[in-house]
């Protein structure tokens, strides 16, 4: 596989819509991916990309304007209370998303698809990242966006996986170890937010995770060859330090519309100044 450009679609539920204003700047700037990489709802994103590049911004814009997040986790307090009763597990049925994807997406396994895609999810069994590379587009995808507590794990074989956040929330370093030479870094505007020491015991474990998700991330970016270009698209999102009570809010959809603007205003901006230095 030849890759010169890759974009990599970081995880971020709701706030995924973000990514959907950076894809539609890239869109505009003639930027096009050779490799496509994702994680949790950057796999759903970045799956429609891979699937349908002519018209994927569009689709996306549709998609979660007409309300993908309640889509994927339907269901009144009633139903989710008797769903964890049920199961002891998770709130929602992985079947609402699962019939998404499947309608949604015109191809049926990993090596169909029309960009070189590949997702990651978490396998409980060997506590560990994995990579779908081929196989079943709907499981690998379905997968990588298992949020613990609200889907169920999915199980592939016989093994069992989570969301891909809790093994790589934005994985820049599996696009350059692919051979990618220039990558586009698509996040939900997590890392704009400074985090802060916490105050309220609510906060703790909300900003324990936030260090979690992000530490790799870091941690690739500051160790990547010097010959990489990376370009991290802004999402233009307000940056005051605090704990993002957004992960709590995952079925809050109000604000869609303005994080895909945000989010497009800032990458096209960050386009343009690039393209004139």
């Amino acid at each position: 596989m030849s890759v010169d450009t890759a974009f990599v679609l970081g995880g971020g539920g709701v706030l995924g819509a973000h990514e959907v204003g950076m894809l539609q700047a890239l869109d505009e700037a003639g930027i096009k991916p050779d490799l496509i990489v994702g994680t949790s709802v950057g796999a759903l994103n970045g799956v429609m990309l891979a699937a349908a590049p002519g018209d994927a911004v569009a689709r996306l814009t549709s998609l979660w304007k007409s309300d993908v997040v309640r889509t994927a986790f339907a269901g009144s307090w009633v139903t989710r209370l008797s769903t964890l009763a049920k199961t002891g597990t998770h709130l929602h049925s992985a079947g609402p998303l699962r019939g998404l994807l499947a309608e949604m997406l015109p191809v049926a396994r990993i090596e169909d698809l029309s960009v070189p895609f590949q997702c990651v999810a978490a396998s409980v069994e060997r506590a560990a990242a994995h990579w779908f590379t081929k196989g079943p587009l709907v499981d690998a995808v379905l997968a990588s966006c298992a949020v613990p507590g609200l889907l169920p794990p999915v199980r592939i074989g016989d093994d069992h996986f989570l969301d891909g956040g809790l093994v790589h929330s934005i994985p820049v370093g599996r696009a350059v170890a692919l051979g990618a030479r220039r990558v586009y870094v698509l996040h939900v505007g997590r890392i704009e937010r400074p985090l802060v020491v916490p105050r309220k015991p609510w906060e703790v474990g909300l900003i324990a995770f936030e260090i979690a998700r992000r530490h790799r991330f870091t941690e690739e970016m500051a160790t990547l060859p010097a010959d990489i270009e990376v370009h991290v698209m802004p999402a233009g999102s307000i940056s005051r330090p605090g704990v993002d009570l957004s992960q709590l809010r995952y079925r809050d959809s109000s604000h869609i519309s303005g994080y895909i603007e945000r989010a497009y205003q800032a990458s096209s901006h960050y386009l343009t100044q690039q393209s004139s230095a």
